[in-house]
């Protein structure tokens, strides 16, 4: 990847919170909370690729859809351009998600099976009142060529679509307002291993074409490097590590992103390194650990990581703050 150039953050995340209450009892009163993100900070500059990664459950998908203000944050800010997005009223926010679009996991479920590939990806003129019925149309043409598709897709329902293909349509309908900003929720991770190479190649491509930033959310360290500058991994609700993409993976600071990355395929039979395998589950987020919420799986817990909760911090001897790691033991870790 080329590396872009510093920049006034065109999203800045600070202290996210997001707790969902845990009802029970008769008359359903709230005896707990999910701590889904807790405590997660970020930014993005234009044109920059920011990977989110991080296990199944561990608050990816509900950091995207809360800095869209999909889920009324707990705590924090989500700032974009300069506005503080937890702030707005439903207006000013309906107004500014024309500069910010998602992308989604399933491409079959994120697309109204009973519409036409057409109107689903003239949808967003209809509801921000863009254009007449004809310019639509062609708006419409534009797009679906733009990824990929014929014109003549526009007819055709999402049920005679590959997997592939159905995603490129989502891809269309999220670049229909000329966003700024998009929210890859695991855009791949349905889809054939040979068809994801095509996709990702796709959202680079309109990347350099179109200026965009995307926060790349995804379980697959492999695909994430691909495509990332900077990456951000993700343990049950927090931050352990953030850096960009190239010393991540050369020099990783946390026992948790070392693992992840030992555990990535080689395709090179004559390779013999061994992965790190993580003793136990992921706690749950209903009652997460005291202190580092890592260290019940931690192969290099001492006591104090059960007590002191730990804050992201420049790794010493890296690059400054362009590496950051929630570690107590980073300096005497060798990994």
């Amino acid at each position: 990847m080329n590396k872009k150039s510093p920049s006034e953050p065109l999203l800045s995340v600070e202290h996210l919170k997001m707790h969902f209450p845990v009802l029970g009892g008769i008359f359903r009163h709230q005896v707990g909370k999910v701590y889904a993100v807790d405590d997660v900070s970020l930014t993005i500059s234009r044109g920059e690729t920011v990977g989110l990664v991080g296990e199944s459950g561990c608050g990816k998908t509900t950091v995207g859809r809360s800095i869209l203000q999909l889920y009324q944050p707990t705590a924090g800010r989500v700032t974009f351009e300069g506005k503080d997005l937890t702030r707005l009223s439903r207006k000013e926010m309906r107004d500014l998600r024309r500069d910010m679009q998602m992308i989604f996991q399933d491409p079959f479920e994120s697309l109204n099976s009973r519409h036409t590939i057409g109107n689903i990806v003239e949808e967003p003129f209809v509801i921000h009142g863009i254009g007449t019925a004809d310019e639509r149309q062609q708006k419409v043409k534009e797009l679906l060529r733009r990824v990929g598709l014929s014109a003549r897709a526009r007819t055709r329902f999402p049920h005679e679509f590959s997997g592939g293909q159905r995603q490129r349509v989502g891809i269309a309908r999220a670049l229909a307002l000329n966003p700024k900003l998009i929210i890859c929720d695991e855009p791949v991770s349905a889809l054939d291993v040979s068809i994801q190479s095509q996709i990702l190649n796709l959202l680079l491509d309109l990347q350099q074409e179109m200026g965009l930033a995307y926060l790349f959310i995804a379980h697959d360290l492999a695909v994430v490097k691909h495509i990332s500058d900077r990456i951000a991994v993700m343990y049950l609700g927090k931050i352990m590590e953030y850096a960009d993409a190239d010393t991540l993976y050369a020099h990783p600071a946390h026992p948790y992103t070392s693992a992840l990355i030992s555990a990535i395929p080689v395709p090179d039979p004559t390779c013999r390194r061994k992965a790190e395998i993580l003793s136990g589950d992921v706690p749950s987020p209903i009652h997460p650990p005291s202190g580092c919420v890592f260290h019940t799986r931690c192969p290099y817990a001492v006591d104090q990581c059960k007590e002191t909760i730990p804050e992201l911090a420049a790794v010493a001897g890296g690059a400054g703050d362009n590496h950051q790691v929630a570690c107590i033991r980073t300096g005497e870790l060798r990994l």
